[in-house]
């Protein structure tokens, strides 16, 4: 989980000093890097249950794997950064910031591509162990 962390926060926060938008910056260590690491913990441990994975997981062709868990949590974590980004607002003593309009577009790209990391490695790794009699 740490590297679900690390890796986006260097990423988009270079590519934030680079280009000089504060806002990116300070999204990396926050919106960007803190989904990438809750839906890579979320969706590892699911994959990972101790009963084995599900019939389906493995039945899938890894490519569909991937994309359906892709898009399942890009859909799940761009509802939470709608609803973040008009519910706050207007029901806290929240201000409408501009890192508040970024949530829909920060957790959707992050939960997708951790899901699809997470997902691409598992089922390899899953591949490539030995069948136990």
């Amino acid at each position: 989980m740490l590297v679900a962390y690390l890796a986006p926060a260097l990423m988009a926060g270079a590519g934030g000093v680079a280009s000089g938008q504060a806002e990116l910056t300070m999204a990396a260590v926050t919106s960007i890097a803190g989904t990438s690491a809750v839906v890579a913990l979320l969706s590892g441990t699911w994959l990972q249950r101790r009963k084995g994975p599900h019939l389906w997981t493995m039945a899938l062709p890894r490519v569909v794997l991937v994309a359906l868990l892709a898009l399942g949590s890009a859909m799940i974590a761009g509802l939470v950064g709608w609803f973040a980004s008009r519910w706050l607002p207007a029901h806290t003593g929240v201000p409408d910031a501009p890192w508040l309009t970024r949530l829909g577009l920060d957790l959707p790209i992050s939960a997708a591509l951790a899901a699809s990391i997470v997902s691409w490695r598992w089922r390899g790794a899953r591949r490539s162990q030995p069948r136990q009699p």
